[in-house]
């Protein structure tokens, strides 16, 4: 499906609820001074703009965001970024939510919990149905559909889904489905779930997304808030009222129009890179370019970026970025990159090396620098000759964190010593010398 035009009051009497108060902890350190949905992705994009992307794109117009963690620069991306899209005169709003303790002193508790604490806002909007949507996934979803597919049942929450693996059920809630998709059973983050029928090795998996019915939602939050519970809706809501009310699931109709459906986690820092260097394929699984259902953001007002100098030699300085992304306002001054992602303003002085690196907005590096299998946060400025991502040991000493897939990650706000080139075995540790020319300052 594609966005509608014909009808922008398809959705009035729905609200879509975005969940983006995590803390996001096992993304850390790209999440100590940012929530998780406002991280940094594929360049241009914040995580969060996924969710609002399908929202807009969907005709849904009346949003509630729920923000919680450092949520600073989450806010300023939001109002700066996404207000521009909602018409408050046409009944259309974009609300920013913190925790107002209106039911009681303590911050979100849980998925539920945050809802919960937002009803006044929500009875304000009176709405029909409510969407409950995760703002730490990245994905394509057109939500009439799984509104359209929840008025059609008639149930009471319809859950969205998709098949994943049984060794991956550990981060997911699972369910068991009959005949008709309703949900017979719910188990969250079970070493051992339900497997398809006729697909061993596969489980249905919960993505997060829920529709439901306005007057079961406030009836089931209140009871949930009376009773001892973590207060979430995969632990304890829906598997608790699979047994007892009309419980459905939805599969996933990816609107990315690939072979495969495309959701992703980015919740661990090699699931965020992976996802990321995918999109300088050839032919990424997440396809940005599609005009039918684009990916919006903050518009950046940047200048083209610009590749200077070309000496062919082998170890000549030449301004080239390969099977990259390059943001605009990045200047790539005699350096290369390579199978990266390079933010806006990002800078390459001359005879540096990026490899399969992704560096965010304002990073800087200098004369000779290496990395190799490295994230690093905005406004980094990396030291001529310092090299990163080759000696893991070197790395930790320099107050960097290793994944467990061996990616390197440079915190935002970290500062390198007086750089004194780090010599090494590797191919990269021993830069060449520059030419005996004089060169003009990058």
């Amino acid at each position: 499906m594609t966005p509608s035009t014909s009808d922008p009051t398809s959705l009035k009497d729905v609200v879509a609820v975005v969940l983006a108060g995590g803390k996001g902890a096992r993304l850390d350190p790209l999440t100590r001074d940012r929530a998780k949905p406002a991280v940094p992705f594929g360049g241009a994009y914040r995580i969060v703009d996924f969710a609002l992307s399908n929202c807009v794109n969907s005709g849904l117009r009346r949003v509630q965001v729920l923000t919680q963690y450092k949520a600073v620069s989450l806010d300023r991306h939001l109002m700066l970024g996404w207000h521009r899209f909602f018409c408050r005169e046409l009944g259309e709003f974009l609300d920013i939510l913190p925790p107002q303790q209106r039911v009681d002193e303590s911050w979100y508790l849980g998925t539920a919990d945050a809802v919960f604490q937002n009803i006044y806002s929500l009875e304000m909007a009176a709405p029909r149905l409510v969407v409950v949507l995760a703002g730490d996934h990245v994905y394509k979803m057109d939500y009439r559909a799984l509104v359209a597919a929840h008025d059609e049942t008639g149930a009471d929450v319809t859950v969205a889904a998709l098949p994943v693996p049984v060794g991956a059920a550990g981060e997911f809630g699972t369910m068991r489905v009959d005949g008709t998709s309703r949900v017979v059973e719910f188990r969250e983050k079970s070493p051992q779930p339900p497997e398809l029928p006729g697909q061993p090795g596969m489980c249905l998996a919960s993505m997060g997304i829920y529709c439901f019915s306005w007057p079961f939602l406030l009836e089931q939050l209140r009871a949930d808030h009376a009773a001892a519970s973590r207060h979430d809706f995969g632990h304890d809501i829906l598997p608790a009222v699979v047994r007892s009310h009309a419980v459905h699931a939805y599969p996933f109709r990816d609107e990315n129009r690939k072979a495969d459906a495309y959701w992703r986690d980015v919740g661990t820092i090699d699931a965020y890179f992976e996802a990321n260097l995918d999109l300088v394929a050839v032919d990424p699984q997440l396809n940005l370019y599609d005009e039918q259902w684009p990916v919006r953001t903050l518009p950046a007002a940047h200048p083209p970026p610009k590749f200077v100098f070309a000496d062919p030699s082998p170890d000549g300085r030449r301004g080239e970025a390969t099977d990259s992304l390059v943001c605009p306002g990045a200047i790539v001054s005699g350096g290369r990159a390579w199978r990266s992602i390079l933010g806006s303003g990002v800078r390459l002085h001359s005879w540096s090396r990026i490899e399969e690196s992704i560096l965010m907005e304002g990073v800087d590096v200098g004369r000779h620098a290496r990395l190799r299998r490295t994230i690093v946060d905005k406004g980094v400025r990396i030291p001529a000759g310092m090299t990163i991502g080759f000696d893991p040991e070197a790395d930790v000493a320099m107050g960097l964190t290793i994944s467990a897939g061996g990616v390197t990650v440079v915190p935002k706000g970290h500062c390198f010593p007086a750089a004194t080139p780090r010599r090494g075995t590797g191919p990269a540790a021993s830069p060449p010398s520059p030419p005996a020319m004089s060169a003009p300052p990058n």
